[in-house]
Formats: structure tokens, C-alpha cells, sequence
């Protein structure tokens, strides 16, 4: 068996390309560790078989009305979207149900594999408090310019801007000519979150 001969790589590739897709695009929006492809084959192909399930009534119409031979135009858009498009789109739709419809959870273990990933995927900015392992606080503000790493990478975060804190934790103001501050996982005990 010949997998170069024509008909079974395009075969190959109708089977691979959207689940590939499917699960590049998952791994973008999760963090996790990075995926080894070559032992993935199996959930790409189950991927790609999810896809074509999905849009059988499609395949169907366009096969039934002959669209490839009548409606050559309309014939290519569709397959772009059934092997393309949609593939991108469904781990968005997964991401965004598991966000919105919070009861999934008792039937499916979160995605997102720590709480770190989770609170600062969310995008949104606060302020915030980290203690040092060595007992010293930072305050700071957690912004558009600010970041954070990606399981499985070290924790680490920056904040772009850093305030002096008084005694029982208030902040008082930024501290002049700041560009901000970078600290190690390692270095953290616990951070507090302020609106």
C-alpha cells in the first residue's frame, strides 16, 4: 500500500486537515502541554469524523444535487468551510459553552489545567497584591500591557504598573517611573485580586 499514490493521500488529507486544525486551534485557546501529532493520528481522525458528522446533511445535498459539477463556485466554498473554517470554529463554540454553561463542569473536567491559566485567561484587569515567600508585598496594576505565563511553562507575571503599599495593604500610589515588574513563580506564595 502506497500512501503517495494520489487518491489515498488525498484521502489522507480530507481525514487529517480538519481534525488537525480542530485541535491547533484548541491548543491556542487552552494551555496545555505541547501536543506530539504522531500520537494525536487517532484524535485528529475522530476529530475530522466529528466534522464531517456534523455537516452530513451538507455533503449529502452537495453530492445529491451534483454541486461540484453544476455549481463548481458554490462547490468550493462549501468544501473550504466544511475543511477549514468550521474546524477552526468548533473549539471556540466548546470554550465558550464551557464558560457560559457552568453545570458542564459536573460532567466534564475543566480544560483549563490550573487556576493560574484560568483567572488571567479571563483578560480582565484588577489590581493586585503578590506576597513574596520572603514576606515582602508588591502591589500593582494588572492591565492590557500586563502578562502572564501558560501551563506548562513556568509561572511568572508582570505587572506594568507598581504602587507603594502602606502598612495594611492600601495603595498609595504608583511608584515614579515605573515600567513595571516581573515575578518568578517561585517567588510567590499567594496573590489578592482587587476591582
Amino acid at each position: 500500500m502506497n500512501i503517495w499514490e494520489p487518491n489515498k493521500l488525498l484521502l489522507f488529507l480530507v481525514f487529517f486537515v480538519p481534525g488537525f486544525i480542530s485541535l491547533k486551534v484548541y491548543d491556542l485557546l487552552i494551555p496545555g502541554e505541547r501536543r506530539n501529532f504522531s500520537r494525536s493520528l487517532l484524535e485528529v481522525l475522530g476529530y475530522s469524523s466529528l466534522n464531517y458528522a456534523a455537516f452530513s446533511w451538507l455533503i449529502f445535498l452537495i453530492y445529491s444535487r451534483k454541486l461540484y459539477q453544476n455549481h463548481i463556485n458554490w462547490f468550493l466554498v462549501i468544501l473550504i468551510i466544511v475543511l477549514f473554517v468550521a474546524p477552526a470554529v468548533w473549539p471556540f463554540i466548546f470554550v465558550t459553552l464551557f464558560q457560559k454553561w457552568k453545570f458542564l463542569s459536573k460532567f466534564i473536567i475543566h480544560p483549563i489545567p490550573k487556576a493560574w491559566d484560568y483567572i488571567f485567561g479571563k483578560k480582565e484587569s484588577f489590581w493586585v497584591i503578590v506576597h513574596l515567600k520572603d514576606g515582602r508585598r508588591v502591589g500593582g496594576k494588572y492591565d492590557t500591557n500586563s502578562f502572564t505565563s501558560s501551563y506548562p511553562e513556568e509561572e511568572q507575571i508582570y505587572l506594568e504598573e507598581v504602587w507603594r503599599l502602606d502598612e495594611k495593604g492600601k495603595f498609595i500610589k504608583p511608584i515614579e517611573r515605573t515600567k513595571g515588574i516581573l515575578i518568578l513563580g517561585r517567588e510567590i506564595s499567594m496573590i489578592e485580586f482587587f476591582e
